[in-house]
Parts: C-alpha cells; structure tokens; sequence
C-alpha cells in the first residue's frame, strides 16, 4: 500500500503539474492567436522565407489538421503546421511556424542531438508497444522472476532518455526561431517578447514531461531493488 501511495503522489503531481503547463501554453496561443503580426505574412509564408533564407531546400511547408499539433517530420523532410497557424497571420503563428522551421534546420545543419533523437525512435517505437506490460508482469513477479522487472525498467528508461534528448532539440530550435524572427525584423519589440513567451510555454511542457518519466523510472527502480526487503 505504501508503494501504491508513492506512485499515485507522484502521478498526481506530475499530472497537475502538466495540466497546468499545458492550460498555460494554450492560453497564451490563444492570446497572441489574436495579435496581429505587423508584417501580415501567414505562418506559412514565415516558415517558407525562414527555410529559404537558412539555406535549407527540398523542406515542404503543408497544413496537417488539429490544434497544436505542429511539427516538423525528417522521414518527409516537410515541417507540418496546424490550420490556425498555417493560416494564421499573427504572432503565435509567427512564433510555431518559425519554431518548427528550427527543426528543419537542425536537420540540414546535422544537428547532434537531433541526430541522437532520430536514432532512437525505431527503439521507442517497440519499447512503448509493450513496455506498459512488461512493467505491470515484472511487479507481480518480482520475487520470482526479477529479471522481467529489469527488462521493463530498461525499455523505460530508453523512452526517459528520449525525452532528456528532446530537451535540447526543443530549446535549441526555439533559440534558432527567435534569432531568426529578431534578426530579420519578423517580431520588434512586444511581438518579439510575446513570441519569447509562447515558445517558453510549449517547451515547459517537454520539461515536465521529461522530469514526470525519470520520477517514474526512479519509482520502478526503487522497486527492483527493494524486492528482497
């Protein structure tokens, strides 16, 4: 019951935590989605003229649908904005489209971690298929079969790394976005700090989310080795 206790807290915290982060970052694009740009250029114009003006080509700007689901995708080589900043025309679409645009040009510039984080996806990929079972089938088994337990608590801790080594990758594309919306003359003063702020609050919520899954892995470890105790 004790170790029951000690996961809920944890998940409890953390899944506040993340709520909040997450009503936040929404409620600032929600914001800035209503503060015109100056230039009037579309998310898609910036992400266009950033892409041509980094010296990065063969990238596709597309619309893809939801909310917030922006991205760029190296598989494609094409950086996929939602509708509201593939058509928007103000400073939290300024603020994604050049964000993901960053992406696009860690990608072309061979970026390191983005080069680790892209290694790693296949092994994501199958780690997060059946880690949940493993992991649920090692803690019953503990006693008798730990080894089932170790192997769950290393596919877990593959997907914990990946969200460390998304980290960098997210600031480092942030950076990139922001040097680029400044330098050009994209957002000048309010609407350069407006664009500072949204980009703060998406990359928050990668922070939490890192910090959530090695809590967990820590708690899973803990485990392991209190099986004798």
């Amino acid at each position: 019951m004790i170790i029951n206790m000690e996961i809920l807290i944890i998940f409890g915290v953390f899944m506040i935590l993340s709520w909040l982060v997450s009503n936040q970052l929404k409620t600032r694009f929600t914001k800035y989605s209503r503060m015109p740009l100056r230039s009037g250029l579309s998310g898609r114009e910036i992400a266009e003229k950033m892409l041509r003006e980094s010296g990065v080509e063969n990238v596709r700007v597309i619309s893809t649908p939801g909310r917030l689901t922006d991205h760029y995708n190296p598989l494609d080589r094409t950086v996929n904005l939602s509708p509201e900043v593939y058509n928007g025309r103000s400073v939290a679409a300024a603020a994604v489209a050049a964000h993901e645009c960053g992406h696009a040009v860690q990608h072309a510039n061979a970026y390191a971690f983005l080069k680790m984080r892209s290694a790693l996806v296949p092994v994501i990929s199958v780690s997060s298929r059946y880690m949940q079972w493993v992991l649920l089938i090692g803690i019953l088994t503990v006693e008798a079969f730990p080894g089932i337990l170790l192997a769950g608590i290393v596919m877990f801790g593959a997907t914990t790394l990946f969200s460390f080594i998304t980290l960098p990758v997210e600031f480092d594309a942030t950076k990139r976005a922001l040097a680029w919306l400044t330098n050009t003359g994209m957002t000048v003063g309010e609407e350069y700090s407006n664009a500072r702020d949204a980009l703060k609050w998406a990359a928050l919520t990668y922070v939490v989310a890192a910090l959530a899954s090695l809590a967990t892995l820590l708690y899973y470890i803990m485990i392991f080795l209190g099986r004798r105790n």
